[in-house]
């Protein structure tokens, strides 16, 4: 027998028993993991109106961020809500006028919620630029019973606002947050993004975070509502201040010291949209988002840095591969373990597509686009250990 064919015969046993782990590690994701790859969970289309609307404040941190704030901040100005509420937005020391543009849009909305234009002390040590900004506006908000936490790049319809309250009030809720519906205009966004949400929604579960007393804990940073009371009772924003990846630990902080929390997707309807506007336009941006913060993910971790390349190598890569290999070799057993994997790891995929409007046979690239996720991870400890870690707008934490 040739020594290559030798080989192979030697091999096929363990390739196909590693693809049939493949598999059961897929039945396990599908079944076990939180149905994480299911999109239903939105706020109720039912929230019964509070018999009064209590006092809100909404803070915008925002560094550098004037191109994006004519497509945002008027939404915010416009909501339609029953109470009292005010924007805050707290202009990081920028260098692009965006404290200027922020209040001429504001003297373009008369007839909106009141706007303040504040700037943070220098800042110090051991924070965030992004946490020290929050703190600052969550301070100048007073004692109103809730904030909204957003990002200068959210658009929010005008009933947002209202239904994040009354949904929180309604579910007796301490942290209410919303996954916003990123943008997807471009070859790369559409490739990359329902991915993102995709591989967040696996690591965090939204049924297990929004689950009293299960240790998962999760938020969208681009939407949070929180309880003021709730927030002091786990240590403000200060407990999470050197936070890079600051949602998931604020829902962490939040529902360690006794809070209830709630995750799910942005609704559709226009009136509740809750969309990023920040534009990516090539793979460069999108890198750069995602490795900015990977290698902190898995805590600066090289055994779990390890793991995951070995993971997704396992869960995602194999099973294309393998089936390919089956067919050029003519091992059915592998065809048929390796397509079984890959059907189910596109079946579960299928429903973030479908959100993200785009065509199901989309749903059979996520392997390829999992082996740019591990290619970005790996950069993110690289970068790391060059000492530009989380770099974001001129600062490296």
């Amino acid at each position: 027998m040739p020594l290559r064919q030798t080989a192979t015969v030697t091999l096929l046993p363990w390739v196909t028993g590693v693809t049939g782990l493949s598999l059961l590690c897929w039945l396990w994701l599908a079944c076990c993991q939180g149905f994480f790859w299911r999109t239903d969970l939105r706020m109720p289309p039912h929230r019964p109106e509070p018999v009064l609307w209590p006092a809100v404040a909404v803070v915008v941190p925002a560094r550098d961020e004037a191109a994006v704030l004519p497509s945002s901040l008027p939404g915010l100005l416009a909501q339609k809500y029953p109470g009292r509420a005010r924007v805050i937005l707290v202009d990081d020391h920028s260098s692009d006028g965006t404290a200027q543009v922020a209040r001429a849009l504001a003297d373009q909305c008369p007839e909106g919620l009141p706007l303040t234009v504040t700037t943070p002390p220098a800042l110090p040590a051991g924070w965030t630029g992004k946490l020290w900004a929050v703190r600052h506006g969550v301070e100048l908000a007073g004692g109103v019973e809730w904030l909204l936490l957003t990002d200068a790049d959210i658009a929010h319809g005008p009933g947002t606002l209202a239904a994040l309250v009354a949904g929180a009030q309604a579910g007796r809720l301490d942290l209410v947050s919303q996954m916003a519906r990123l943008r997807t205009e471009t070859r790369w966004e559409r490739l990359i993004v329902p991915a993102f949400v995709y591989f967040f929604a696996q690591l965090y579960p939204f049924r297990w975070s929004n689950r009293p007393g299960a240790r998962t804990a999760a938020a969208a940073g681009g939407c949070s509502l929180v309880r003021r009371e709730a927030l002091e009772r786990a240590g403000g924003v200060a407990a999470i201040r050197g936070a890079v990846i600051d949602d998931v630990s604020l829902a962490r902080a939040v529902k360690r010291s006794g809070g209830r929390t709630w995750l799910g997707l942005a609704e559709r309807p226009e009136e509740l949209r809750v969309l990023s506007v920040r534009p990516y336009p090539g793979l460069g941006p999108l890198w750069r988002m995602v490795s900015r913060s990977a290698y902190a993910q898995l805590r600066h971790s090289p055994p779990l840095l390890l793991g995951t390349v070995l993971g997704l190598g396992l869960v995602y890569l194999l099973p294309p591969v393998a089936t390919v290999a089956g067919l050029l070799t003519g091992h059915w057993g592998l065809v048929a373990t390796g397509a079984a994997a890959w059907a189910l790891l596109t079946a579960t995929y299928l429903p973030m597509i479908r959100y993200y409007d785009r065509p199901a046979p989309a749903a059979l690239l996520l392997p390829f686009t999992a082996l740019l996720y591990l290619l970005m991870t790996v950069d993110s400890a690289v970068q790391h250990y060059r000492g530009r870690g989380a770099a974001w707008k001129g600062r490296t934490y």
